[in-house]
């Protein structure tokens, strides 16, 4: 069985699946109070149906691996980043009176962590199990900003003021799917590298 097949193809379902719910909360409660915390909660189901999409191919090569807990985790990371990705508009009316140069920076801060939220939450498990597993941390942040500025090309174009809920929500889930592809492709290629160094006499194949 091919690590990288299996891996990009149940990661990419599980994103897509999982993204859908977000998609859905943010384009009914678009400009809503509530929207942070329901976009959070929601993040929530993305990361934990990604976390264990990843999880039932993974535990195939780390048979010690505890899936609860890669799920667990996935979950809060996703919930963060959300947060995380949300703040700046969000509390746009409190920072936009700040000095500039403490936006820029925090905003930095803040996009770095949000890059690395899920890897390195991933990596706690991971690291039981794989040496120099934080290059996991590494891989997944390169996922992410792929996976996510091939969504915001595609959906930001299609998105226009006046649509209705729904055309909004199957917008992002196009740029969804997409951005669930790239990420998998790129994880995958990571994950597929750290096994061999676990292993190198093992027989992880290659496509």
């Amino acid at each position: 069985m091919s690590l990288l097949r299996d891996w990009t193809v149940s990661a990419t379902v599980g994103e897509f699946v999982g993204f859908l719910v977000p998609a859905v909360v943010g384009a009914v409660l678009f400009d809503s109070a509530a929207a942070l915390p329901a976009l959070m909660a929601a993040g929530v189901v993305e990361g934990s149906v990604l976390g264990w999409s990843q999880a039932r191919v993974l535990r195939h090569r780390l048979p010690a691996m505890s899936v609860r807990r890669w799920v667990l985790g996935t979950g809060v990371a996703a919930a963060c980043a959300y947060f995380l990705g949300m703040s700046p508009s969000t509390f746009y009316e409190t920072w936009s009176a700040w000095p500039v140069a403490l936006p820029v920076a925090l905003g930095v801060v803040f996009g770095v962590a949000l890059l690395a939220s899920i890897g390195f939450a991933q990596w706690l498990e991971l690291r039981r199990h794989v040496p120099r597993a934080g290059r996991w941390i590494a891989w997944t942040a390169a996922a992410w900003l792929a996976g996510l500025t091939v969504f915001l090309l595609v959906c930001t174009p299609l998105w226009q003021p006046g649509q209705p809920w729904w055309l909004v929500a199957a917008i992002g889930a196009l740029g969804g799917l997409l951005m669930a592809l790239v990420t998998a492709l790129v994880t995958g290629y990571g994950i597929r590298q750290l096994l061999t160094a676990k292993d190198p006499a093992a027989s992880v194949p290659r496509t």
